[in-house]
C-alpha cells in the first residue's frame, strides 16, 4: 500500500522572485536605522508564502517583520514557515493598501523597509480550486481573499457586454475584448459559467490560432483582466505605494517588484514624482517641504538575469523599482 502524497514543505513549493536583489536593495536602510540606535522594522507588504521574509529574517537578527497578506491561506502557511522567527513577527491579515492603519495598530510609528511583490502569488497559481491558472479546470474564483467579494464568475456571468469588453481591453490589453466578451455574453444565456475550463473553450473559439502562437495562451490576458478586476488590484495598488512612501522612514528603501505594464506604471509615476521638488515654477527659494522626498535606486526597471530565470521561471516579468527617503517624513 503506498502511501498517499503529502504536501510539500511551503520552502519547496515557493522560490521567492529576485530574492537576493530584493534584500541587498533593503539593506542600507535597516543600516541606517541601526546607526541612529533604533531596532529596524520591515514590511512584506505582499507576504505569500513567506519565502523573501524568511530569508530577511536570517539575514538580519536583529529585525522586525510586519507580514500584510489579504489571503488568508498564504498567511497560515507563512506562519508556519517562520516560526522560527515568531518573536520578530507580526503576521496580519489585511491588504496592502492598509499598512497605515496595520502599522498605527501594532504601535509602529515608522518602517526602515518595505517589499511589494505584486500579482499572483505561488500559492494561488498552485492551488487549482482557487481558479486563477488557466491550464486546468477548477471553480471559476480568483479572488485573493476568499472571505469575501464578488468571483470570476460573478463578472462573466453578470457584467454586461460593454463592461467586459472595457476591462478585458484595460486590464487584459486584450485587442480582441470585443469577440471575446460578445462570446461570453452568448454563451452565459445557454449556461451560465462555473469553470475556469468553460470559459477558456469560448475564449479559445474566438482569438486566431496566430494570435495565440505570437501572445502566450489564447485565454491569458482575459484571466488577468478578471483577477485585476476581481481584486481591484490597480486601484489598490493606487493607494499602497502611497501609502508605503508616507510610512517609510528617513533612510528607509522601498522595493516593487510588478509584472506587467499597467502595475508598474502607477509605481513609476508614484516614485517619479515623489523623487521631484514640489516647489512652484518660478519659485525663487525651495522651501524644505518642497524638496524631493524620494532617490531612485535603479536606472527605470531593472529585470532578471537569465540565472535568475533559471532558478525561478515566475521572475521572467518581473520588474524592478526601488527608492529611498532622503527627507524626514513629516511628523503625524
Amino acid at each position: 500500500m503506498t502511501e498517499p502524497d503529502q504536501p510539500k514543505p511551503t520552502s519547496e513549493r515557493h522560490v521567492p522572485v529576485l530574492k537576493d536583489r530584493c534584500i541587498n536593495l533593503l539593506a542600507p536602510g535597516f543600516e541606517a536605522a541601526r546607526l541612529r540606535g533604533e531596532i529596524p522594522v520591515a514590511i512584506d507588504a505582499t507576504l505569500g508564502m513567506g519565502g523573501h521574509s524568511e530569508a530577511m529574517l536570517q539575514r538580519f537578527p536583529d529585525l522586525h517583520l510586519v507580514g500584510i497578506d489579504r489571503d488568508e491561506e498564504a498567511l497560515a502557511l507563512a506562519g508556519e514557515r517562520l516560526k522560527p522567527f515568531a518573536a520578530r513577527t507580526d503576521l496580519v491579515h489585511a491588504v496592502y493598501d492598509e499598512i497605515g492603519e496595520v502599522l498605527e495598530d501594532l504601535g509602529i510609528p515608522e518602517v526602515h523597509g518595505i517589499l511589494m511583490d505584486l500579482g499572483v502569488s505561488s500559492l494561488q497559481l498552485d492551488e487549482r480550486e482557487r481558479g486563477f491558472a488557466y491550464s486546468f479546470d477548477a471553480p471559476l474564483d480568483m479572488r485573493m481573499d476568499t472571505s469575501r467579494g464578488q468571483t470570476a464568475a460573478d463578472v462573466v456571468n453578470t457584467y454586461s457586454e460593454e463592461e467586459l469588453v472595457r476591462i478585458i481591453r484595460k486590464w487584459g490589453e486584450e485587442k480582441f475584448a470585443g469577440r471575446i466578451a460578445n462570446r461570453i455574453v452568448n454563451a452565459r444565456a445557454a449556461k451560465p459559467f462555473t469553470t475556469t475550463g468553460e470559459l477558456v473553450e469560448q475564449i479559445r473559439a474566438v482569438v486566431p490560432a496566430a494570435a495565440a502562437k505570437s501572445g502566450g495562451h489564447p485565454a491569458k490576458r482575459t484571466f488577468q483582466a478578471l483577477r485585476i478586476e476581481v481584486n481591484e488590484e490597480l486601484e489598490v495598488l493606487e493607494r499602497a505605494v502611497p501609502a508605503a512612501v508616507d510610512a517609510i522612514a528617513l533612510g528607509g528603501r522601498i522595493v516593487v517588484m510588478s509584472y506587467h505594464s499597467l502595475e508598474d506604471k502607477i509605481v513609476k509615476g508614484v516614485f517619479q514624482t515623489r523623487s521631484k521638488s514640489s516647489a512652484p515654477l518660478g519659485f525663487p527659494v525651495e522651501l524644505e517641504e518642497h524638496k524631493a522626498e524620494l532617490k531612485t535606486l535603479t536606472k527605470g526597471t531593472e529585470v532578471p538575469t537569465a540565472v535568475e530565470i533559471a532558478e525561478n521561471s515566475r521572475a521572467a516579468s518581473a520588474r524592478l523599482r526601488a527608492v529611498e527617503r532622503i527627507r524626514a517624513r513629516r511628523a503625524t
